[in-house]
């Protein structure tokens, strides 16, 4: 039972172009506008793109003006400090990988504060919603892989040698804490959780041009700063079973500083019982199935942000469903 006017908001998404994209977002329920489109950020409060309720009474608002309103009702008291900063903690997006993105690596709050302006860092976690066969990621680097010889393999070109692949297939996760050099390859289309930023270290972008014509940017030397070379041939890790009871698996996929992330896996007709307390929002994304997650329906691939200060809510599957939540569980 709803306990104020609070309920859980949808959002429209906000779709980028960049030239990695293709047109699969379309098979996850997004009427794409024309030409390639890489990103869906689903729920996004983000100078570079922010997303607007379309469910509701805050129906049309922008989630950056529902923030303004509600404050740490919103976001809860875990995270004070985006408050005081003016931003939002997390955010939400699908990728598809159609081709390659470039080789990078993202900068700690620290670092992005020092050289960024406002900008926060970056630490993310992927889950492959659909891997085509032979897919993989670049994560880390491989054994050996010195700053040196890193940077001038960068200079000429030949940058292959010293990264990590990583086969990965529908249903993993993988934690990628800021510093980690990284890269989505083609035939993936990837669920992103991540903090509120769209800093990036571009190291190497296989050689290739832009829509212009020309070479995307690099950043070498301030990806060189962040990268951290002890993250050497890491692996794709199982998730941590966290409870089982009544229908209900919840598993722990990533925890961290700045967010909680589990899979929830409910069988048709189960009901997860929860409270919004106020300390922290939360997150939750259904990737397989339908839920009603109090009056708000949603199937896959759909996300409904719950806010701190809601109260009690539940989670009723109508089929055998599975599904992300995310929250914050630590005051930074």
């Amino acid at each position: 039972m709803v306990t104020n006017s609070l309920y859980p908001l949808t959002f429209a998404p906000v779709f980028k172009d960049y030239i990695w994209g293709g047109r699969n977002l379309e098979r996850f329920g997004r009427k794409l506008p024309a030409g390639i489109i890489a990103e869906s950020w689903d729920i996004a409060a983000h100078k570079n793109g922010t997303t607007r309720v379309d469910n509701g009474r805050y129906a049309g608002k922008l989630l950056t003006e529902v923030q303004d309103e509600l404050g740490l009702d919103l976001i809860g008291t875990n995270c004070t400090w985006a408050q005081e900063r003016e931003k939002f903690p997390l955010l939400i997006k699908i990728l598809d990988a159609n081709r390659p993105l470039s080789v990078q690596v993202h900068p700690n709050d620290s670092y992005a504060l020092a050289h960024e302006g406002n900008e926060l860092g970056k630490t993310e976690m992927w889950v492959v919603l659909q891997a085509e066969p032979g897919a993989e990621l670049i994560l880390g680097v491989k054994s050996g892989t010195t700053k040196h010889a890193f940077k001038q393999a960068i200079l000429d070109g030949q940058l292959e040698p010293f990264l990590h692949t990583l086969p990965v297939k529908a249903g993993d996760h993988v934690c990628v804490p800021a510093g980690s050099l990284h890269a989505i390859m083609d035939g993936l289309i990837i669920a992103e959780i991540q903090q509120n930023s769209d800093t990036t270290y571009r190291v190497y972008d296989w050689n290739r041009v832009g829509a212009d014509g020309r070479p995307r940017p690099l950043q070498i030397d301030k990806a060189l700063d962040v990268i951290n070379f002890e993250q050497v041939q890491p692996k794709v890790v199982a998730p941590k079973l966290i409870e089982e009871c009544s229908g209900i698996r919840r598993s722990l996929l990533c925890r961290n500083q700045y967010f909680m992330t589990e899979r929830v896996e409910m069988a048709a007709g189960s009901v997860f019982e929860g409270h919004c307390s106020g300390e922290s929002l939360e997150i939750w994304g259904v990737f397989q199935g339908a839920v009603q997650l109090n009056n708000v329906y949603l199937d896959a691939v759909q996300f409904a942000l719950l806010p701190a200060a809601m109260g009690e809510f539940n989670v009723m599957a109508d089929d055998s469903a599975m599904l992300l939540r995310t929250y914050i569980e630590t005051v930074q």
